[in-house]
């Protein structure tokens, strides 16, 4: 098996993922093997590592009840083949003996020794595992009771569930474009939503696709879009965009006719973020800083702060979240994002706008910031939102006037990721 085999990529993504805790996308975009695969073999790299992680909780409960006892904490190559063969075998739908026999063959390479133990394991999941996850609590073995717990607090029973649920399917190919959405929404063969973007279904690359190449939109999911939008008409307006890389609201911002400025901790993501701007054909400028501290020379008029969280609102596209993160990092992180909207408060003129999000469901990161932020900063209030800004989807508004999306809202359209974004003006 060549070194580059794509199943060996994605075996060892696994273990540093699933054992050591990194984030799989970091993983794979650093891994030069990966990034000199054709593209459908690191298509068949992200299938079966995502899988993997969305499964995983199910995956486990199989292998279990496959084995007389499970394998020692150590063995963590051995375990990884077994999960990445039973994702395979059980939700991918690949053939059984190519699922059973690369994995073994993998085994030989890596784990020679537990060779024989896959191919016994594989092969009884081949013909039992069909009915072993027809009788399983889907939303309750792929969550864990860490995050399940802190949505039933904030959410209650049946939606933290409806949110377990909704991550078990792949999420859609959404899509921003800079104009006619209409238009190119019959070109590349997309739905269009009510919050104003574009819907393909999942799979398949992006670099073919019409517009591409021209920059006429760029990917984002369509809970990710609707926080810069809460700016209202900035054109010609000064904008700084705090913590903007990978830079799809930074996008937007510009699009929209703003005077931008993105600002980001990582000079590699920040030089990402510049390329993606260049083929979009779109002029901002970039200032590595900490959002904590940095502050423009002047007060601008509005500033869009994406602050740092634990990403638990897109688990449906980064599965491994669920299980990289802890109950401890919401908490942490939340002492940093509450220095980031102090300090981003400051960047703005006499009446200007901030609007604050993060991509996370937990509660402390979201909703307990607005109180405390109000409670530090006497000449800051909230300006509610209204349904009408974001489509019309009232379901995304909550009862105070912030915006409040789930991964099981607009279940009908296939779902979103889960956001939240208050909108403070500061006094003049």
């Amino acid at each position: 098996m060549a070194k580059n085999d794509p199943r060996m990529v994605a075996l060892d993504a696994l273990v540093a993922c699933l054992d050591d805790g990194k984030p799989l996308d970091d993983l794979l975009q650093r891994d030069r093997r990966h990034n000199a695969l054709e593209s459908r073999d690191r298509a068949l790299v992200q299938t079966v590592t995502a899988e993997t992680c969305r499964r995983l909780g199910q995956i486990d409960a199989c292998l279990k009840a496959c084995m007389k006892r499970p394998l020692p904490h150590k063995e963590r190559v051995a375990r990884a083949i077994l999960r990445m063969g039973a994702a395979q075998l059980l939700f991918l739908e690949f053939a059984p003996h190519a699922a059973v026999s690369t994995s073994v063959d993998l085994a030989r390479k890596r784990v020679k020794a537990h060779a024989p133990l896959v191919n016994a394991v594989l092969r009884r999941l081949g013909r039992e595992g069909a009915k072993m996850i027809a009788r399983q609590d889907v939303a309750r073995l792929n969550t864990p009771r860490w995050l399940m717990d802190g949505w039933r607090r904030s959410y209650g029973d049946e939606t933290a569930r409806a949110i377990a649920e909704a991550h078990s399917k792949r999420a859609p190919l959404d899509l921003t474009v800079k104009s006619d959405p209409v238009v190119w929404a019959s070109r590349l063969d997309a739905r269009l939503l009510p919050t104003g973007g574009l819907r393909r279904a999942a799979g398949g690359g992006i670099e073919g696709l019409p517009g591409y190449d021209t920059g006429a939109w760029w990917v984002q999911d369509a809970a990710a879009s609707l926080p810069a939008r809460l700016l209202g008409d900035v054109a010609g307006k000064i904008v700084l965009d705090l913590c903007a890389a990978p830079g799809g609201k930074t996008a937007q911002l510009a699009a929209a006719g703003a005077h931008v400025t993105a600002v980001d901790l990582s000079e590699r993501r920040l030089a990402r973020l510049a390329e993606n701007m260049k083929r979009l054909d779109l002029e901002i400028a970039t200032v590595t800083g900490d959002a904590v501290s940095w502050r423009p020379e002047a007060p601008v008029d509005a500033v869009l702060l994406d602050a740092p969280c634990s990403g638990t609102g897109t688990i449906r596209r980064h599965p491994d979240i669920a299980w990289t993160k802890s109950a401890d990092d919401p908490e942490r992180l939340s002492q940093l994002q509450r220095r980031m909207i102090d300090n981003a408060l400051a960047c703005l003129k006499p009446d200007g706008v901030l609007v604050y999000a993060v991509c996370s469901l937990q509660a402390q990161e979201g909703e307990g910031q607005l109180e405390a932020a109000l409670g530090r900063n006497p000449d800051a209030t909230l300006e509610p939102v209204e349904a009408a800004e974001i489509g019309g989807v009232a379901e995304l508004v909550d009862a105070r006037g912030c915006l409040r999306t789930l991964p099981c809202h607009m279940a009908h359209d296939g779902g979103v990721d889960g956001f939240y974004a208050m909108r403070l003006r500061r006094s003049g």
